[in-house]
Formats: C-alpha cells, sequence, structure tokens
C-alpha cells in the first residue's frame, strides 16, 4: 500500500445507545446478535489487557502497515470524547500500536478504549493507569512511523467486519461489534435478556434449580435418552 485514505468523519451509533450499552454484558449482547443471525464476537485471542473494565462506544477505525503505528496515532487525534479506537495491524506481531504515552493521551481525551488485532506494550503501566484495552499480543516490538494506511474506513478485526460508527462493546470475555443500524434494538434484547436473568437469580436464592429455570429439564425430557441407576463399572446382575 503506497497511498493512505483518511474519513475525517464519522457517522457514530446514538449516545444514548452507548450509554445503555454500558450496562450490558458481552455475553448478553453475543447471545441477541446470535439470535438475529450475526456474528460480532471477536475470538477468543481478544483479550483485556486491565481487568475489570467495560466499555461501550463508537468505532473510530484505523488500519496500520506492517510494523507500523502512524494511522493509529493520527486516528487517536481525530477519536472524540467516548469514541473506541479499533486498529488493525498485520502481521500481528509487527510494530507495537499501543504503549503507555498513547494511553495517557487517550484517557485525557475521554477515549473509552481501544481494541488492537497486533501487539500492545508497556502492560504494566497499562494496568496501572487503568487504561481499557484489548489486544490480540502483547509484544514490545519496535513500531515505526512511515506506513501508509486507512482511518475511518471499514476493516476487519479479529475476524469481524468494523464499520466506523459501528458500536463496540467489550468486557473480562471480549470485545463485540453490533452494525450502527441494529445497536439499538440488540441492547435492547441484551437489556431483557439481563432482567430475565436477574429474575432467575432471584429463584435461585430461593432454591430453585438451574436445571428447571434454563429450559435444559424440559429439553432433556423431550430426548430419547436412556438413564441407567447404577455406576458404569458395577458388577453386572
Amino acid at each position: 500500500m503506497n497511498r493512505s485514505l483518511v474519513y475525517l468523519r464519522v457517522n457514530r451509533v446514538d449516545a444514548a445507545v452507548c450509554a445503555q450499552a454500558q450496562q450490558a454484558t458481552v455475553s448478553d449482547l453475543h447471545e441477541a446478535e446470535f439470535a438475529a443471525g450475526r456474528r460480532g464476537l471477536m475470538s477468543s485471542r481478544m483479550r483485556p489487557v486491565v481487568e475489570g473494565k467495560r466499555i461501550a462506544g463508537p468505532a473510530v477505525t484505523a488500519y496500520c502497515a506492517p510494523g507500523d503505528n502512524l494511522m493509529m496515532h493520527r486516528a487517536l487525534y481525530l477519536a472524540q470524547p467516548g469514541d473506541v479506537l479499533v486498529v488493525v495491524c498485520e502481521p500481528a506481531t509487527s510494530g507495537a500500536q499501543w504503549g503507555d504515552m498513547a494511553a495517557r493521551y487517550a484517557l485525557k481525551k475521554g477515549l473509552a478504549g481501544i481494541v488492537v488485532q497486533g501487539c500492545v506494550r508497556d502492560t504494566d503501566m497499562l494496568r496501572e493507569l487503568g487504561s481499557p484495552t484489548w489486544a490480540t499480543h502483547v509484544l514490545s516490538s519496535h513500531p515505526d512511523k512511515s506506513g501508509h494506511g486507512r482511518i475511518n474506513a471499514p476493516l476487519v478485526c479479529d475476524g469481524v467486519p468494523v464499520s466506523p460508527g459501528d458500536l463496540i462493546v467489550a468486557d473480562g470475555d471480549g470485545v463485540i461489534c453490533v452494525p450502527r443500524e441494529q445497536a439499538a434494538q440488540s441492547v435492547e434484547r441484551a437489556l431483557t435478556r439481563m432482567r430475565a436473568e436477574d429474575a432467575m437469580a432471584q429463584e435461585v436464592a430461593k432454591g430453585a434449580a438451574v436445571w428447571d429455570l434454563s429450559g435444559a429439564a424440559a429439553r432433556y425430557a423431550e430426548m430419547d435418552i436412556e438413564e441407567i441407576d447404577a455406576a458404569f463399572d458395577d458388577p453386572r446382575r
């Protein structure tokens, strides 16, 4: 790539939807998206650097040249408070995309967090700063700042299509991207599911079995299953 493409504006998911999404978990949003036939969940490679964080915000995207994080820095400069910076660098271990100086600036600016397909470094300091960071790799490899790329254009991050302005939600379970146009509906479904699980938790506290409440017992009863009241290695009679 010998030419860069940078979009200066982003059509963002509504701020009220982002505020609601901060109450939703990645798992519940995944269930809502799965039911709608969409697959926005990033893989198990994408892990939080700082435990206990949950973020939700519109995506600002950066696609960086191998071993280079120039486009990340430009996207970070252009990002607005509440945004989630989504960065892709291939190969993933060529040039650290994120470190403590970028994290300090992002926190000062009010970004919600960063998601990186690639490597990050200075992780001890990121934890000390409380920088909400998710990444596929941790590696202190040197990044150049001279490569071409794309900013605020659609990309694929850890196998998931991400368009600028899409809703990004991340927590201890990982990262999910919800298309901007479907975000409000998916968040409401996720919150409805969470309210139902809260009610189930109250029933469990009263002594009910998850076996019954989850619907597993009813499904099990419909299946052709042989139960034997013995151990598999008991002497045969």
